[in-house]
């Protein structure tokens, strides 16, 4: 017999949690493997259905796991339509691209310090690199990367990279929440950018 609950406990890191039935009664362990379908992770307070089984220690753990409602409270299958129509319409590598060769640009122009540039390509690499790591790890049920060690790339110049891998890998692209907080840090980086090439004092 299918249980509904919903997700009262949650670590996405780890990718397990704790499922309570609705109407009461036990709740039951749950691991991102139980999830039939991987089109996107649990949160807490998702609403599911799964059947019991025990654990070789006799611990109840749901099985066969699907959700049953999406985030906006639509069906799921409808939800998964949404997702998957069409591509990002956000040019993030033109961004990113036409960023970075603008700035080498003046940098080259103005006769800058070659370490300004510099400093952009070398944290859009290893931020591209830190969002690839977490798109292999979620996929593969890993330990994720955490979304302030994105962002915190994302504020020190790593951005660019970070637009590409968003739009490459299509990873954190369409997360709302995570958006907002990194074009915010997109935003502090290029006034910081700005004070500096207006105090002069490292581009003299």
């Amino acid at each position: 017999m299918r249980l509904q609950g919903k997700i009262s406990e949650w670590n996405d890191a780890r990718g397990f949690g704790f499922v309570q039935p609705n109407g009461g009664g036990e709740r039951c362990f749950v691991h991102i493997r139980a999830f039939a379908a991987r089109d996107r992770r649990p949160v807490l307070g998702d609403v599911i259905t799964y059947d019991v089984q025990a654990d070789a220690q006799g611990r109840r753990k749901a099985v066969a796991v699907r959700f049953a409602l999406a985030r906006d409270g639509g069906r799921p299958a409808a939800r998964t339509a949404v997702r998957g129509a069409g591509p990002d319409r956000l040019p993030r590598t033109a961004i990113a691209l036409v960023f970075l060769a603008g700035l080498i640009a003046v940098a080259m122009w103005q006769h800058w310090p070659t370490w300004v540039p510099g400093a952009y390509l070398g944290l859009s690499v290893v931020t591209f690199a830190w969002y690839w790591y977490d798109k292999s790890a979620a996929q593969n049920d890993r330990q994720r990367t955490p979304e302030s060690t994105l962002q915190g790339l994302a504020l020190l110049g790593g951005w660019p990279g970070a637009l590409m891998a968003q739009a490459m890998l299509r990873h954190k692209n369409r997360k709302a929440a995570f958006q907002q907080v990194f074009w915010a840090a997109v935003v502090i980086n290029i006034v910081a950018l700005g004070g500096l090439i207006r105090d002069g004092r490292f581009f003299g």
